[in-house]
């Protein structure tokens, strides 16, 4: 009954929860942590590697509560007692960042980790204060001062704690249990073909806020205009009606409406603004003012929708030209997370030409949402629905819709993001479909104003001497614009197959070749033929553009991938080594000789679209 309570709440309030297991409370997602009076955590942190778990459960398998439990913290209080860890003794870890690329001994390693941090908070009287995770992989058990907080599951979105009455002036410290072992019954499952950095991979914040306090808000155009707002807002505290004030300084709004009983406050109204773009990616101060708190943030306001087999922006026809992204670090090992990792990243991808970026296959950083507001790139954001889940499991429902929940509640008002991607070639089966559908509902329900789509694959056949590739998934209905991945000339024939290529699609949807590629050793050249050589990439793309040239309903493509990255499933010596090696630019920023090709491309695309 709980359980089926909280979804009611998260679908009248569009409001994430977690629930929180040690003390049986509910705390919620607060978003926009940078426009809020904030203490960051990061840093090094205290870290024990526990493979077998001893600091959770006895030699006979029962949870630990006592002393011996790690938890707790426990000092020696004589010197007979025995107590067989020591966080302050053990050597640390940086927060935020994986641990694999931090210690050479951990680069494999999936089990258990468990981090320390002390730190000292007064907190001013009438106010809440909240711990604030932006990510960590995979599993995370949070305890404060000794006592659990609750878990987390799911490695790529933010959670947090309400630690109000938890926290004394001095001598605090959390304790964080950090599992990335990879299960079957998970999301991601235990297949994937991207590293499986463990850790806390992103900042960990003490956010301050008064009793009453704006939880999350929406504001963004009206589907389908160019010209109206249209939003909610959510309080959370003992006095939820309020009259609360948005103002837009440079556009010369303010608007104040009032909240219900339960917190909530819904608005609407016109504004001349300036719409956000590629070419121009107008941001604007934006305020929100309730009568206990003032939030800030930087907005842009856009429209996207489709019309049959076009992508419009703003009204317009676009084409969107772009490239996958992992998020791994742009010039040093482990994962990406920083606004300078989201900039390097983001300035390579304009460099190459691009207006559109696949976040591929979890959620990236808010560091990277707000980096792409910024540099005028649109986004697609996609949650681990990724290969093979346990389709007829419920609970791996509930986890991939509270992690496409989460995702959306943090970058709803990011106008860079225009695409929800709810999978990544998941095979057609009766429970993956309704699985999937479940997804695409969610996403439309919740935030109508952006387009839903997933990485889809095609019905490869042969007609006569040609390839053809039909898309049939029965998923693409329900879709907005239909993702393809696709390997002509890489897993499948040469690449000079694909010249020939005939294209069908059983729905009138714009498609987006969400992916294509192969592997290159930069620096490894030979003729056109020969594999891993940087020739045969340069021509795979070559055949690739000729081919995508010929299909009407095409409205984007996103190769894959920006760069090369670790990947455990790519062992060969030498051309592989542990990475996969379809980047057009190398781990160490080298462009390799397809970067040009594809560049060239898109200049003709872009000045098509200028003509």
């Amino acid at each position: 009954m709980f359980k089926l309570f909280r979804r009611l709440l998260q679908s009248i309030f569009c409001v994430v929860f977690l629930v929180v297991v040690g003390g049986g409370q509910v705390a919620p997602l607060i978003t926009n942590i940078s426009g809020r009076h904030s203490t960051s955590l990061d840093g090094p942190w205290h870290a024990i590697v526990d493979p077998y778990d001893t600091g959770a459960f006895d030699y006979h398998g029962r949870p630990l509560t006592d002393h011996s439990a790690f938890f707790k913290n426990h000092k020696p209080e004589s010197k007979s007692e025995l107590v067989e860890y020591d966080f302050d003794s053990s050597a640390t870890l940086q927060v935020p960042g994986d641990w694999n690329t931090q210690r050479e001994s951990l680069l494999f390693y999936e089990g258990s980790v468990w981090y320390e941090r002390s730190f000292d908070y007064a907190r001013p009287a009438g106010r809440r204060l909240f711990l604030h995770f932006d990510a960590a992989n995979y599993l995370a058990t949070v305890y404060l001062n000794g006592e659990e907080l609750g878990r987390h599951e799911g490695g790529f979105t933010p959670f947090d704690f309400e630690v109000t009455d938890r926290v004394r002036p001095r001598n605090n410290f959390v304790v964080v249990r950090v599992d990335n072992t990879r299960r079957a019954d998970q999301v991601p499952a235990v297949l994937t073909d991207w590293w499986n950095y463990g850790g806390i991979t992103r900042p960990v914040t003490l956010v301050d806020v008064p009793e009453t306090f704006v939880q999350d808000y929406f504001i963004q155009l009206e589907k389908g205009s160019t010209r109206r707002i249209n939003g909610w807002l959510q309080l959370n505290g003992p006095q939820l009606q309020q009259k609360v004030t948005i103002r837009i300084p440079e556009a010369g709004l303010s608007k104040t409406f009032q909240t219900n009983s339960k917190g909530r406050g819904e608005f609407s109204f016109d504004a001349d603004l300036t719409l956000w773009s590629p070419e121009n990616p107008k941001l604007y101060d934006v305020a929100i003012a309730s009568e206990s708190e003032e939030v800030a943030d930087r907005m842009g306001f856009r429209s996207i929708e489709v019309r049959r087999t076009k992508i419009l922006l703003n009204g317009k026809p676009i084409f969107l030209r772009g490239i996958n992204l992992h998020e791994e670090a742009p010039l040093r090992p482990g994962r990406a997370w920083s606004e300078d990792d989201a900039r390097t990243l983001l300035s390579w991808a304009k460099d190459l030409g691009c207006n559109f970026v696949r976040l591929a296959h979890y959620p990236h950083s808010e560091a990277m949402l707000r980096m792409a507001d910024q540099m005028g790139i649109m986004v697609w954001g996609e949650v681990p629905v990724y290969w093979v889940i346990e389709w007829e499991n419920p609970a791996a429902l509930r986890n991939a819709e509270t992690q496409l929940s989460e995702m959306m509640t943090r970058d709803h008002n990011r106008a860079s993001l225009i695409i929800y991607s709810v999978a990544n070639e998941t095979p057609i089966s009766g429970a993956r479909n309704t699985f999937l559908e479940r997804l695409i509902q969610d996403a439309h329900s919740s935030d109508p104003t952006r387009l839903v789509s997933a990485a889809l694959q095609a019905h490869e056949g042969v007609e006569g001497n040609h390839i053809t590739m039909r898309i049939s998934d029965p998923v693409a209905s329900d879709l907005d614009v239909v993702g393809i991945n696709e390997y002509i000339g890489w897993y499948s024939h040469l690449p000079a197959d694909a010249d020939t290529a005939e294209w069908k699609s059983d729905y009138v949807k714009p498609l987006i070749m969400s992916e294509f590629g192969g592997d290159a050793l930069f620096g490894y050249h030979g003729d056109a033929l020969t594999r891993w050589t940087e020739e045969y990439q340069e021509s795979f793309y070559q055949h690739q553009i000729t081919m995508l040239k010929r299909i009407p309903f095409l409205s984007g493509t996103a190769p894959w991938v920006l760069k090369d990255f670790r990947s455990p499933r790519r062992m060969l010596p030498h051309f592989e080594d542990y990475f996969n090696r379809k980047g057009l630019i190398t781990d160490h920023g080298e462009k390799k000789k397809a970067f040009f090709v594809l560049r060239e491309y898109y200049r003709e695309q872009q000045a098509r679209e200028a003509h």
